[in-house]
């Protein structure tokens, strides 16, 4: 199992519940202390922050949080994110306001924290895209679009970071039984096709998302940046569903 230190110092946007909380608790449980963001409240109130992530006020409260604490570590992962699903023609506030989170948001929050990342040793931005950033998918433009732009947002970082020793990857969910999934997961018709179209025969979990992070955050992926790691039981790979 892998272990963090508390000279690991990890933000995690989008905290509260789903991936975000898992990833949360899986790197304390490491070891790692964790800053918490999210517009609920979280379980875990020590070093967490409630806000809007897009929001240029809250965003300098952490940094200038963090930045009054003693790491070795630092550690950024964009994972809150917003759906809107809806049929033609798409509203165009659904698609600002996805931009907004899951694109502009993670620019804004990366750019805040470049000066510690890059004061820090083995510092790791991580980036939660999606299958939606490799493969299109129906009644959701702005969430395809949004997670193909951070895709190649999180490699721009990866090449002009890779200086400093701030590695950049992304890390990109299948279908994860979580809030967000819940009305799919409960259809066992849409369960079932979704079950099918990978080569493990089953939706993934929030901890199989965590994991990944840890490693990430972790001196094992030291020499690993620009990369897209999919968490998706084999569906991009499947060519064929029968």
């Amino acid at each position: 199992m892998i272990k963090l230190d508390s000279n690991t110092l990890v933000v995690v946007t989008g905290a509260a519940k789903g991936n975000g909380k898992a990833i949360s608790d899986a790197l304390e449980i490491a070891g790692a202390r964790v800053v918490r963001v999210d517009l609920l409240k979280c379980e875990k109130d020590v070093n967490s922050f409630i806000g809007e992530v897009t929001d240029d006020t809250l965003i300098r409260e952490v940094v200038d949080f963090c930045s009054n604490q003693e790491y070795k570590t630092l550690s950024l992962i964009n994972n809150a994110g917003v759906t809107f699903p809806h049929g033609y023609p798409y509203p165009h506030n659904d698609w600002d306001k996805t931009i907004e989170v899951n694109l502009s948001a993670p620019f804004k929050w990366i750019e805040a924290f470049v000066p510690l990342l890059k004061d820090s040793t083995n510092a790791s931005i991580i980036n939660i895209t999606s299958l939606g950033a490799e493969r299109a998918f129906p009644n959701n433009p702005a969430y395809i679009a949004s997670k193909g732009g951070l895709k190649m947002l999180t490699k721009f970082y990866a090449k002009s970071l890779g200086r400093y020793g701030v590695r950049a990857n992304n890390v990109g969910p299948g279908y994860i039984v979580t809030d967000m999934t819940s009305d799919s997961y409960s259809d066992e018709t849409t369960r079932v096709r979704r079950e099918k179209h990978t080569f493990l025969g089953r939706w993934g979990v929030p901890s199989d998302i965590a994991d990944v992070c840890l490693f990430l955050c972790s001196n094992e992926s030291r020499y690993m940046t620009g990369q897209d790691l999919y968490v998706d039981g084999g569906w991009i790979a499947n060519g064929l569903i029968e």
